[in-house]
């Protein structure tokens, strides 16, 4: 019995289909070379923001001992950055308070955000202080907030990190591929602070575990508004 022969039409479409299969895995084989040593280098430079984050610690307490054995007092530099966080509504706010608050992304309250300090945001801290609280974060509290709570601005939406290629696509141009360097860049407060902050979106925090003391008191008065320092890395984690 004779073998049927495939027609033209069907030789000519099989052919086109392996043809299409490997140029797609030829693709993919390059995407995956091309991510392996996108992961390696993001790898290295974790490593060497860890390394820079140790010698800083460490040259600090190097310095509080030096000065405490030569009978000094150390006085660390002033901070670069600052947590700010939304305590009140929108009631009975003055219109440069709320105007403030609105040029801080801070909308509703329980919102926050990073902002670098300098004369101009230490004096619109100054005006706002009865309807918000800041500080100075540390890094575990700049990362856990990114990782946890870290939305991007893409193209005027809210999209979620969950992958180093959101953070590329609007960053990349400034050295910012993955989530690391953005951590790096906001507790840093580094040449593109301003780039990375506005990239991401203000953070919605949860009503602080405990509750809150009196919203209308300021801090050093037993209450909660105004500025906590150190002390605000204890209540984001509350909040967080």
């Amino acid at each position: 019995m004779a073998v049927p022969v495939k027609p033209a039409s069907l030789v000519k479409k099989e052919k086109r289909n392996a043809s299409i299969a490997a140029k797609k895995l030829s693709l993919i084989q390059k995407k995956k070379a091309i991510s392996l040593i996108k992961r390696r280098a993001i790898i290295k430079r974790t490593a060497q923001y860890y390394k820079q984050y140790e010698a800083q610690d460490k040259e600090e307490i190097r310095l509080r001992r030096e000065a405490k054995a030569n009978g000094n007092y150390y006085v660390p530099a002033e901070p670069k950055l600052a947590l700010v966080i939304r305590l009140r509504g929108v009631n009975n706010i003055a219109p440069k308070p709320r105007k403030i608050l609105k040029l801080l992304r801070l909308r509703q309250i329980n919102n926050a955000c990073f902002i670098k300090l300098n004369k101009a945001s230490k004096e619109m801290l100054r005006i706002a202080e009865p309807f918000i609280t800041y500080g100075y974060p540390n890094l575990k509290t700049v990362r856990e907030l990114i990782y946890k709570r870290g939305f991007g601005k893409v193209n005027g939406q809210r999209i979620a990190i969950n992958e180093n290629a959101v953070i590329e696509q609007a960053l990349g141009k400034y050295g910012i591929t993955c989530v690391e360097d953005l951590i790096h860049e906001i507790y840093t407060v580094g040449p593109h602070f301003k780039q990375a902050n506005n990239f991401l979106w203000h953070f919605k925090l949860s009503c602080a575990k405990g509750g809150l003391r009196k919203i209308n008191n300021h801090f050093v008065e037993g209450g909660d508004f105004g500025n906590r320092e150190h002390f605000i890395n204890a209540m984001v984690r509350r909040m967080n």
